[in-house]
């Protein structure tokens, strides 16, 4: 649905992104306990880094805006280039990215686009962001490369395991064999319900 809510998934990403470079879901729950630390939540100027932008539909184009706003460089990966953008093959976007975001379809071609191989390409310290498909990530490969610590952040807004959680409640069940529940044990992985478009 191309004109289905770009702004909103757009803001969810940048959301997300803000989310986890300043820890904020980590300092929200310290600060309601009381403690007032800020050990750990260090983050980075996002001013002057680049962000890789893979797939520059509507949406895409919506976040590299955003982006623009905030005084990032932006680089661009999609089959069929739009005006606007600085395009690059998606090694170099890997190579040269602070943070990676994902707003392609899921396709035959674009089916576990992250994985283990593209994951070694990136930046140590890469912040990686899918509010597209699922399955545009491969999640063994990413939870490797979260133990590895490739990552500085990974915020998931759609996940490989999605479809019997979305809109539930299942607070009160053991998720015994989950990867869903595997990702959020990782104090640097924020993960949201299918919710970019909900505005």
């Amino acid at each position: 649905v191309p004109a289905y809510s770009p702004h909103a998934v757009a803001e969810h990403t940048m959301g997300l992104l803000l989310t986890l470079n300043r820890r904020l879901h980590r300092a929200y729950i310290r600060t309601r306990d009381f403690n007032f630390s800020i050990v750990g939540l260090t983050g980075i100027d996002l001013y002057k880094k680049t962000v890789g932008i893979i797939g520059t539909g509507r949406i895409g184009r919506a976040f590299a805006e955003i982006c623009r706003g905030f005084g990032m460089r932006v680089l661009a990966y999609d089959k069929y280039p739009a005006p606007d953008f600085e395009y690059v093959s998606l090694d170099t976007l890997l190579r040269e990215s602070d943070v990676i975001s994902l707003h392609c379809p899921l396709m035959d071609n674009t089916y576990h686009l992250i994985n283990r191989e593209t994951i070694q390409k990136m930046k140590d310290g890469v912040i990686l962001v899918n509010t597209s498909r699922g399955a545009l990530v491969k999640t063994d490969d990413l939870i490797e490369g979260i133990r590895a610590h490739k990552f500085f952040g990974v915020g998931l807004d759609v996940y490989e395991e999605e479809t019997p959680n979305v809109f539930e409640d299942r607070s009160d069940e053991i998720l015994e064999h989950s990867v869903t529940a595997r990702l959020l044990s990782f104090p640097n992985v924020m993960i949201t319900s299918h919710q970019g478009f909900f505005t």
